[in-house]
């Protein structure tokens, strides 16, 4: 049962800023000891399911992601075949599917519902295309990563306990729909691109695959200034932070430490994501940075441990990420302009920044 003490002494902000940033330490710290093969997958899920105010997931929200995992693990291995056989009309189907994943983040609220199938039919897909074996491989991979994000989160929710949760005010249903449609085919043509890379070669382009699908549920982006400072800025500030923490984590290299430099930097980064502290980005922009350190710091642990250059592999995997960031933010101009020139204005409002609901 939740700490009463905890939750009565703590203000709430404070509490979700300790629950978000020890959750997803927690969990990286259990998926290196496992040592799984894409151990930076269970803290970034962890993040997808914890970053939304609200109490962890009941038993209910609990068979309801194992049934999804389930379906998008099926769905994911079944489109194999089709792929290779058929690749004009997997490519399709698979276009259809990101669309829907990211609608149901965008539209329906269902941000880590979203994230998880988005995720989940391109890594398994790709893998596929390459050896089923490995599509096998990232399935499990899929289903260790999100069970262990899911008990770090029971665990942690017990010591920092969420406040009873209310309905917010209705927001005009065919607006909020006309702008969510767009921002999520905005984000299956930021998707995309990366994938066809993934599919050529899945060990080599799969974390690009995971910074493509951050970029895209950035919600909040609706013109193309605003897309420019929000994904180039955070790619480049979460550059910084992963090599200020590497640097940090050379002087001790071992497990308890790099807990608590990624649980440092992470405190860091909730207090903007939930407000605690004064900042001109909206919470997803520190959402991306926290998401995209992940993607550069976990391969290069593991460089590192297999004896790679790991400074060169960290160049290339930056440039690609900055490649994918200024693709995404082409992609969010053309489609700003193609939607004006249809509405007939010159230029759209930005939405107001919220967090992401599951």
């Amino acid at each position: 049962m939740p700490i009463e003490g905890a939750s009565k002494a703590m203000p709430l902000a404070t509490r979700r800023v300790f629950r978000l940033s020890l959750t997803v330490a927690l969990s990286l710290a259990a998926s290196y000891s496992l040592q799984l093969p894409l151990p930076y997958l269970a803290p970034i899920f962890a993040l997808m399911l914890t970053v939304t105010p609200g109490p962890p997931l009941g038993m209910k929200g609990l068979i309801g992601l194992i049934v999804l995992v389930a379906v998008t693990m099926g769905t994911g291995l079944l489109m194999v075949p089709v792929l290779i056989n058929y690749p004009a009309t997997g490519l399709m189907l698979v276009a259809v599917g990101l669309f829907v994943g990211n609608d149901l983040s965008v539209n329906k609220g269902k941000t880590a519902v979203g994230a998880f199938l988005t995720v989940g039919l391109t890594l398994l897909t790709a893998a596929g295309v390459a050896s089923f074996a490995l599509a096998l491989l990232v399935a499990k991979i899929l289903a260790v990563g999100i069970g262990l994000a899911v008990l770090c989160q029971w665990l942690v929710s017990l010591l920092f306990p969420e406040d009873p949760v209310t309905e917010g005010n209705p927001k005009s249903a065919d607006e909020e729909r006309e702008q969510s449609s767009w921002i999520a085919l905005r984000a299956t043509l930021i998707v995309m691109p990366a994938y066809l890379m993934a599919l050529i070669n899945p060990a080599m382009y799969m974390p690009l695959i995971m910074k493509s699908v951050s970029l895209g549920q950035q919600g909040s982006l609706v013109n193309a200034r605003s897309a420019g400072r929000e994904l180039l800025g955070s790619t480049f500030l979460a550059g910084f932070f992963s090599i200020v923490l590497w640097w940090a984590l050379s002087l001790a290299p071992n497990l308890w430490m790099f807990f608590l430099w990624v649980l440092l930097f992470g405190l860091y980064c909730s207090s903007k994501i939930y407000g605690l502290s004064a900042t001109r980005f909206p919470p997803s922009f520190w959402i991306n940075v926290v998401v995209t350190m992940l993607i550069l710091l976990g391969p290069a642990v593991q460089d590192s441990a297999n004896g790679k250059d790991v400074y060169k592999a960290f160049a290339v995997r930056m440039s690609l990420f900055v490649v994918v960031t200024l693709y995404a933010w082409a992609a969010v101009s053309v489609l700003e302009y193609v939607r004006n020139r249809r509405l007939g204005v010159s230029g759209v409002p930005s939405a107001t920044a919220e967090l992401p609901s599951c």
